[in-house]
């Protein structure tokens, strides 16, 4: 039977779709695993390799954890509001109510196409009224919470704010690069003064930085330095210099300032003067590009001779260096952040309609009246002409019939917010949703956030560092003070994947027509090869050039598998090669390990020599050995082995059946080496059955000895080649 993956897939695709094989099963006494890859923009493209990077490595992490005994919840849906999808439809001139739905029947068909075993009867989109009706009753929840001082979790204020002239709205601060460009299209970010509706997200500053010290997580060192950086929480001293405040966390400097500098786009002597406490002397005032306005107060004391960049600046400018005699002057103690409140704000139309009215009669503080529960959802209208425009006005602004309301309160007349949600506001919560997303009466019900929640396993790309987790994080926080979840942290192990690069090296681009169409690839190699590549082409947290020669072999190995099982199950082989059942144990114990670590590629690797010495070997595998082959490879490429496990006689799916087991044997024993930090410590004489199993092989080496004097008392993790070493690292 010649392998051909376009008849297998098609064939297996419409047979899980009909027979529900992926529905999240009812919780029961079994361990739960929540796994979540970051919610997709589905752009007008379809899909592209970086996506399938992430998603088929977390199918692989869901068919593996259902396959070890755990009720697995591994949902997906669409990020389909904001300006992603907004400018894309603009490109396109058409209307995103009529592109976006498209737009995600076509991710959702691809996903399929590469066998991606989500529950799609959990899907919803963020554009959907039902999603985004809980939407604005969290924020209608959260404009209700007072802090300490009576001030309103969220405030509307006229404040210079962050503006992309291109996308032509405001901006939050994370959404702007450190070279002052937008994050989505890289324009340069102005200034502009607007009122905004404003998230006082920096009540919540020292909670989210202390959460990221909870045992309970999981994350990259990485993410978690980017998150605290972020953050930037500084302890230091306010020092006045006439009517300038300038914040330091080095006082003791402060006989050393010879100029002032504060917040500019360019680098100029304002013509003031000011006098340093310090010293007694007059030092100028001068603007510096180099100073944040929006970090400390927004002006430094430029000290040359203890700080290289204020050198820099004075050497440029011809400024003194100096040292003086330190005096006596007043500091005050205090502590600063770089993280501002969130500006909550956009002046676009595709976004999630404010649940507010303004009424000059009754409004509050803000001018304005929350709608009523029961008059959510309030639905985003249909735009003919939604483009936006250099105002600072929201397109909503011009349909005089919707803006033009009455006050649910008084019943005179108001006007609503015309101003849009940002595209974070749908995904600060959607894993939430996805624990019970047909309930109209709640958000989620206590039985579904106790059953589910939080996200175990979430996978995606680290520029999602700051944005997307600080305001997901912030809002598990507040819907907990509200009552509403048990839990402080929405997801307890992070990771984050390598970009997939073009052959040359660079970041794939359609202007550039470097980009791969997983439509084209999967036609050409089949989904099964096209999925094992994506795992095999390198370390999964480093950024890999895709390479279609690698693919070619990727393909090889898969069409390899496929001879090489026929032939055995033509053949009926009554016992497997001795050799080859010893080499299949630590395949599969190998797998298992690498699956956990997302060491897809090794685990690929080990399965690709196991199909070379099966191919030298003069006899072959039993049909219960090769059983256990295909149950180890079903994760990486589901669609080949559903098909080899029925003509192994099986009736029910092979993705609903266990992880396979280490099949004991009559076997020689082996040496397998027992390290300390990388020092070889002793040297085991273990069978070949054991020698494959991790607990197995600890327990024996940690009461060892030769062994136990090295790692007594101490905290270490296990590094683990099944038949071969085991090595404790200390932690």
């Amino acid at each position: 039977m010649i392998y051909n993956p376009s008849e297998i897939e098609k064939k297996w695709i419409e047979v899980w779709e009909k027979e529900k094989t992926y529905i999240t099963p009812k919780r029961s006494n079994r361990p739960k695993s929540y796994v979540l890859g970051m919610f997709p923009y589905p752009s007008g493209e379809g899909l592209h390799t970086g996506h399938g990077r992430i998603f088929t490595a977390v199918d692989v992490i869901g068919r593996y954890q259902r396959m070890k005994g755990y009720d697995v919840l591994m949902p997906m849906g669409w990020d389909s509001f904001g300006l992603p999808a907004e400018n894309a439809a603009i490109k396109a001139k058409k209307n995103p109510m009529d592109m976006v739905p498209h737009n995600e029947a076509n991710f959702k068909r691809q996903m399929m196409m590469l066998g991606w075993s989500y529950d799609w009867e959990r899907e919803f989109s963020t554009t959907d009224p039902a999603y985004y009706k809980w939407t604005q009753w969290f924020f209608l929840k959260l404009y209700s919470i007072k802090n300490d001082k009576g001030e309103r979790l969220i405030y509307r204020k006229e404040v210079p704010i962050n503006w992309c002239p291109f996308c032509k709205t405001g901006l939050a601060n994370e959404e702007v690069q450190a070279d002052g460009t937008h994050e989505r299209c890289g324009t340069a970010v102005t200034q502009k003064l607007l009122p905004q509706w404003n998230m006082r997200i920096t009540d919540y500053a020292d909670r989210l930085l202390a959460d990221l010290e909870s045992k309970e997580l999981d994350w990259p060192k990485g993410i978690l330095e980017m998150q605290k950086n972020w953050i930037g929480k500084k302890e230091g001293f306010k020092i006045k210099f006439g009517d300038i405040e300038v914040f330091t966390t080095r006082p003791e400097t402060v006989c050393g300032a010879t100029f002032l500098a504060v917040a500019g786009k360019e680098n100029k002597d304002t013509g003031k003067k000011v006098v340093n406490p310090a010293t007694g002397k007059e030092i100028p005032v001068w603007e510096a590009d180099y100073i944040m306005a929006d970090y400390g107060t927004g002006a430094i004391m430029g000290v040359p001779a203890h700080d290289d960049r204020d050198r820099e600046f004075a050497s440029k400018m011809g400024l003194p260096f100096g040292s003086g005699e330190l005096g006596e002057f007043e500091a005050e103690k205090c502590v600063t952040y770089h993280l501002r409140d969130w500006v909550f704000s956009r002046q676009r139309y595709w976004g999630e309609p404010f649940p507010l009215v303004y009424c000059s009669k009754c409004g509050d503080e803000n001018g304005v009246v929350p709608l009523s529960e029961d008059q959510l959802p309030l639905t985003l209208p249909y735009l003919e002409s939604y483009e936006p425009t250099d105002t600072g006005q929201s397109p909503l602004s011009r349909i005089k019939e919707w803006v033009e309301t009455t006050c649910p309160n008084c019943g005179g007349p108001a006007r609503r917010e015309t101003d849009t949600m940002p595209n974070w506001a749908g995904s600060c919560w959607y894993f939430l949703r996805f624990a019970d997303p047909h309930n109209d009466k709640e958000a989620w019900s206590e039985k579904a956030m106790r059953d589910w929640l939080p996200v175990d396993w979430y996978l995606g790309g680290a520029e999602h560092a700051v944005l997307h987790l600080l305001y997901a994080r912030f809002w598990t926080k507040t819907f907990k003070d509200l009552g509403l979840i048990n839990f402080s942290e929405p997801f307890l192990r992070l990771r984050s994947v390598g970009m997939v690069l073009a052959a040359d090296g660079k970041k794939m681009s359609k202007s550039l027509g470097n980009v791969i169409n997983p439509d084209e690839v999967v036609g050409i190699y089949g989904a099964d090869a096209v999925r094992v590549y994506e795992l095999f082409m390198g370390p999964w947290d480093q950024a890999i050039s895709w390479s279609e020669r690698s693919l070619i072999g990727c393909r090889r190995f898969v069409e390899k598998v496929w001879n090489l099982a026929r032939r055995d199950i033509e053949n009926k082989w009554k016992t497997s090669d001795q050799k080859l059942m010893t080499e299949l144990n630590r395949v599969i114990a190998k797998v298992g390990e690498d699956i956990v670590a997302l060491k897809f590629n090794t685990a690929v690797a080990a399965l690709m020599k196991f199909a070379n010495s099966w191919s030298d070997c003069m006899s072959g595998l039993s049909a219960a050995d090769l059983s256990r082959l295909v149950l180890a490879l079903a994760p990486m490429a589901p669609f080949m082995t559903e098909e080899l496990w029925r003509q192994l006689g099986n009736n029910e799916s092979i993705h609903l059946s266990s992880w396979p087991q280490i099949k004991k044997i009559v076997d020689e024993e082996v040496n397998l080496v027992v390290q300390v930090e990388g020092k070889t410590r002793n040297v085991l004489r273990i069978t070949n059955y054991v020698s494959c199993i991790k607990n197995e092989v600890e327990k024996i080496a940690v009461s060892d000895e030769k062994v136990k004097k090295w790692i007594e008392g101490k905290k270490y993790e296990v590094v683990f080649v099944p038949g071969k070493i085991i090595n404790f690292v200390m932690k």
